[in-house]
């Protein structure tokens, strides 16, 4: 897909996503900055995890009318016992939501000792709101805790783990653990209440996503329609993270690349440091000279490696291993 994605751009058959040509500096003053060392790539194949694929987790109703069955992927390490769960959630600009992406990625955190799900969501394109995404993405936390013995999950230690995008859907559902407005669907006797949050360069204030940027980017995301149809009026509000926050919050780690194309580095910036002022747990790294995550489906082959990186993945799974008292791992 990776392959198809720069030629439909190219060809003009999909939008190219806005991007910045120069990105100014925020404060990295309460974050750790952090160059991985791109020559060492996480290795997978250490030990046994099948697939479940393509199960249907929720069957929500769009705005036609139509119902849209939502699909995952899980990767189950054996033998089967009761381990951790982290659910993957995508990026895709709001428009996309490929539960594929990150195979390499969820591997790695599957064989650190963890049931790894990667699901779809609601976007623009099915004429969604940010209000559809969380509920999916809390849609697909209840289904599991639901089927938890079939996966071999421990109900108790849950994460969300989401990357632009989904970055910013994930860090929604971590600080509305509790808010019932967002429970909807299937298996509402089952708690959608997660433990640990992983928001990689995931977007806080959409109306100020290009704040770092040039002025050509500005303008060019200020008539990006996917973005800002997803979240609306609520923008500010009840689409905002800050919204949220409290000291309640569960544990963040949250990462961003220092030279991020598509979303200003001051997007994660400003999450940490609200859940810092209210005192609540967050970690924040800076990766010096990173992008925005794989861009590969841009062409660009190179920028995945900071985030492929074992240092950048050993920070992930030792996050995940200390707040999910992962006693499945090996």
């Amino acid at each position: 897909m990776h392959g198809l994605l720069p030629l439909l751009f190219k060809i003009g058959l999909l939008p190219r996503p806005p991007m910045a040509t120069s990105i100014a500096p925020s404060d990295a003053s309460s974050s750790i900055v952090i160059q991985p060392d791109s020559t060492q790539q996480i290795k997978c194949g250490r030990m046994p995890v099948s697939m479940i694929s393509n199960t249907v987790f929720a069957r929500p109703t769009l705005s036609s009318g139509k119902s849209k069955e939502l699909r995952m992927d899980a990767m189950v390490p054996q033998p089967l016992k009761e381990r951790p769960l982290v659910i993957y959630v995508t990026g895709g600009g709001f428009s996309r939501a490929p539960k594929e992406a990150a195979l390499n990625l969820r591997t790695f955190v599957a064989e650190a000792g963890f049931v790894v799900a990667s699901i779809e969501y609601r976007t623009d394109r099915d004429g969604a709101t940010y209000r559809d995404g969380i509920a999916d993405v809390k849609s697909a936390v209840r289904y599991l805790r639901a089927n938890a013995k079939q996966y071999g999950i421990d109900k108790q230690h849950v994460a969300v783990w989401g990357e632009s995008a989904g970055g910013y859907l994930v860090a929604m559902v971590g600080l509305t653990n509790g808010t019932r407005q967002f429970d909807i669907g299937e298996n509402l006797d089952q708690s959608s209440v997660v433990q640990a949050v992983v928001d990689k360069f995931g977007p806080s204030d959409v109306s100020q996503v290009a704040s770092d940027f040039d002025d050509k980017a500005k303008a060019d995301y200020a008539s990006a329609n996917s973005v800002m149809h997803y979240v609306g009026q609520d923008v500010r509000t009840h689409a905002n993270p800050l919204t949220y926050v409290t000291k309640a919050a569960p544990a963040f780690l949250i990462l961003h690349g220092s030279q991020d194309r598509l979303v200003s580095p001051s997007q994660t910036l400003m999450l940490h440091n609200a859940l810092l002022a209210v005192g609540a747990p967050s970690t924040r790294y800076v990766l010096a000279g990173a992008d925005h995550g794989d861009l590969a489906f841009m062409g660009d082959e190179k920028s995945g490696l900071p985030w492929s990186a074992k240092a950048t993945m050993g920070l992930i799974v030792d996050f995940l291993s200390k707040n999910l008292a992962a006693k499945g791992a090996p």
